[in-house]
């Protein structure tokens, strides 16, 4: 009878591991694969706020090829343009609060050199100087007859604050003249109080507040903290701010304005990335960023009341924007595996509308993928949080290619939403892990500062883990994993080909630093307050800090990589200079190996035009299908050198 059982128990254990690879290969499933053409008409569109009668709402959107602006009926309905431009990009701002006058901003093609036009019935005019000078538009007075902005007109290196009166001529006048290196982060609604930032670091910096009848200037924060203002109270008793003193996550507080006492408001698991109030106080909003999801709570002040928001389609709301009688709301809301798109709500109605459908209609929203959020063991034991893109077509018997995805920064964070490259290179069998390692965002101070000056080697260790549980991945081919990023991601990209040259098979990189004393030498003009937090992090290039900077420097070490490379760049980029690409490209060439360079002239540290996003990414498809997918037969028999031939082809 017990060998009865014993085989019975056999039998259904090995139809049960039978089952489950029946069942593994079941949820593989056909995948059509869409062309670069496809993922970049995935309209990128976002509201930029309500007409004053809240009919419309303003609009802005890359449909065009570049960004422009529209209307559209705030019920939803068709996108109007209100700006054609065909060259540089049109970023709406918001319509006057009391006409249907709109402000927009536009740069010099990626320069980030903004300036602030408005557009009337009579046409478009510039309202800050032309040639050389920064503004941002940092919102409008309660009273809707002024706004206010940032620009460094006065001296380049700061960023002084300004009221333009919308009345009289477009007038403008200085509220707060900045001489001394600090960063303005917000002024209370009778201007009578402003909050001031001075970085220390990435991660800390103290606060102030400046009384601008008195000059009296006080600082908010006791200790060495994170301090991030948030908002003054709508009857200007009190200002908002988040810290992590004393913790590993920022936290939200209040100070009187009046007697300087402080007081803790609400404190979260996560960090608290965003509080402030509507126009005239009736709702608090908050967000939080909680294991790289977004997550927001809208509170009823006078009754404390937490005001439900419908879940649409189990998506994350991403931001809201209230219209000035605070009745109708503009939301962002997205996924992982589906594009942003806006929608007006109602609040007294509970009804929402959808004002865009960015997915482009060829697109089959089930072929796209859902990420998931993995964790896994570096080096040394500390774990790393990652996000997880696994194509739908993959399978233990069909294994895919696979790429470390790393962030830009240094200190930036993957998150749980849409990214079109990523979605396009999982449509076309490559498994993306976007790896949050040591030193990223959202995981508490001590995980943020671990990288600090001593990037390109615990930091990359990381992202050498993250290739190593891929790895282990029963749909991924062990022997084909790449790594990618841009910015700071495309410096970790040429310090993993440098330093650890066996452990990835390509590497793409886009306008990464690749020598980090010019970088830190060069940094834009209007960076300046925040230069020393900077040096502080990565390291003085004007000290003895520049031995091991360029130590960590990648184009000091070309001779070491011998792996394949892409470089993707804009000539315009003001934070990784054109000449960074131009030489780490020169320098890997001189190995014979092959190096393709992609080069934009009109894009700046991100490429925003559609037909250069295009030429960009299918470039990186092709040449992963080349390099990582395929083999290098066809490169070495080809009868022509690797470089020769990829000379050619840039």
């Amino acid at each position: 009878m017990k060998k009865l059982a014993l085989l019975f128990l056999t039998i259904l254990l090995v139809y049960s591991c039978k089952q489950e690879k029946k069942d593994e290969t079941a949820q593989t499933i056909k995948v059509e694969k869409y062309t670069i053409e496809q993922f970049m008409d995935n309209e990128n569109a976002f509201s930029n706020g309500f007409s004053p009668d809240k009919s419309t709402v303003l609009m802005t959107s890359n449909r065009s090829g570049i960004y422009n602006m529209y209307t559209t009926p705030a019920e939803g309905g068709e996108l109007i343009p209100v700006t054609k431009s065909d060259s540089s990009s049109v970023f709406g701002i918001s319509y006057f609060p009391e006409d249907d006058r709109i402000l927009f901003r536009m740069d010099g093609n990626g320069d980030e050199i903004f300036k602030i036009f408005v557009k009337d019935s009579s046409g478009i005019k510039r309202l800050t100087p032309e040639k050389n000078v920064r503004a941002l538009f940092r919102g409008w007075a309660k009273d809707g007859k002024s706004f206010f902005y940032g620009s460094n007109e006065r001296n380049p290196k700061f960023m002084d604050h300004y009221e333009m009166d919308i009345s009289n001529n477009f007038e403008s006048k200085i509220i707060y003249e900045n001489k001394e290196g600090l960063d303005f982060t917000g002024m209370s609604d009778d201007r009578k109080y402003v909050a001031l930032r001075k970085s220390i670091n990435t991660n800390d910096s103290d606060l102030y507040i400046l009384n601008t009848k008195t000059k009296e200037k006080i600082k908010i924060n006791d200790n060495v903290s994170g301090n991030s203002a948030r908002d003054f109270s709508p009857d200007g008793k009190y200002f908002y701010y988040t810290t992590d003193d004393n913790s590993e996550y920022a936290y939200l507080m209040r100070y009187n304005l009046q007697d300087g006492t402080k007081e803790k408001v609400i404190e979260k698991k996560w960090d608290i990335s965003a509080f402030y109030f509507t126009r005239n106080g009736k709702y608090q909003v908050m967000f939080t960023n909680e294991d790289a999801k977004t997550v927001m709570t809208v509170t009823e002040v006078a009754t404390g009341n937490i005001i439900e928001f419908p879940s649409i389609d189990n998506q994350q709301i991403l931001s809201a924007g209230f219209s000035r009688d605070e009745t109708m709301v503009l939301l962002r809301v997205g996924g992982s595996n589906t594009p942003t798109n806006s929608y007006a709500y109602d609040l007294s109605t509970k009804k929402y509308y959808k004002l865009t459908d960015v997915l482009n209609k060829d697109i089959d929203p089930d072929h796209l993928v859902t990420s998931e959020v993995i964790r896994y063991k570096s080096f040394d034991g500390l774990e790393i949080p990652a996000i997880y893109y696994k194509p739908k077509q993959a399978s233990a018997s069909d294994k895919v290619p696979a790429l470390v995805w790393v962030h830009g920064g240094p200190g930036g964070q993957s998150r749980l939403g849409f990214n079109s490259i990523i979605q396009y290179l999982v449509n076309h069998g490559y498994a993306v892990l976007a790896v949050n390692n040591r030193g990223s965002s959202g995981y508490g101070k001590t995980f943020y500062k671990m990288d600090d000056q001593n990037h390109g080697d615990k930091d990359l260790k990381d992202c050498v883990a993250g290739k190593d549980w891929l790895a282990q991945q029963d749909i991924v081919d062990p022997s084909k994993i790449g790594i990618i990023g841009g910015s700071y991601g495309g410096y970790m990209t040429m310090a993993a080909l440098t330093y650890t040259p066996e452990e990835f098979k390509v590497g793409v990189n886009i306008f990464g630093v690749t020598n980090w004393l010019r970088t830190l030498k060069n940094i834009p003009p209007w960076w300046e307050s925040f230069k020393e937090a900077l040096y502080t992090e990565m390291g003085d290039p004007n000290t003895a800090d520049s031995i091991r900077l360029r130590k960590i420097s990648p184009l000091f070490h070309t001779e070491k990589v011998t792996k394949p490379l892409i470089v993707l760049q804009g000539a315009k980029d003001p934070r990784v200079l054109k000449v960074e690409s131009d030489e780490i490209v020169e320098g890997v060439r001189k190995n014979g190996v092959p190096v393709e360079y992609v080069l934009f002239e009109d894009e700046g540290h991100g490429f925003v035009k559609k037909e250069n996003q295009i030429e960009a990414y299918g470039r990186i498809l092709k040449f992963l299908d080349k390099y990582l997918k395929g083999t290098n037969a066809e490169v070495i028999n080809d009868g022509e050198t690797n470089s020769t031939k990829i000379d050619k082809e840039s």
